[in-house]
């Protein structure tokens, strides 16, 4: 489903554009959208974004990946960060200094 609202079409843009093997949180793709202080929206227009999105590359503030329930996807996220090569940490987290991006 594609987006006409511009706050979600900037967060689309944004999210396109993180390379391979970086993250950004939340906060930090809402800031870069425009839009700082609206890091809950990010999820929801994440699921309004077009295909094909690198959803994945999208993770909270800690570095973790956010809990979505039990259907699978939190698995699917944290295989598909680390088929691009982001290391988790012991706790489940990634290290922002290293893997964020822009400069996290």
């Amino acid at each position: 489903m594609a987006t006409t609202n511009p706050m979600h079409a900037a967060i689309c843009r944004i999210v396109a554009a993180i390379p391979d093997g970086r993250v950004m949180s939340y906060g930090a793709v809402a800031r870069a959208a425009g839009f700082p202080r609206h890091a809950r929206h990010v999820a929801h227009a994440l699921r309004l974004c077009p295909d094909p999105l690198p959803w994945f590359r999208v993770v909270n503030h800690r570095g973790g990946i956010a809990a979505r329930g039990l259907n699978g996807e939190d698995d699917l996220q944290r295989a598909l960060l680390e088929a691009e090569g982001v290391v988790f940490d012991a706790s489940g987290h990634i290290d922002l200094a290293r893997y964020g991006w822009p400069g996290l």
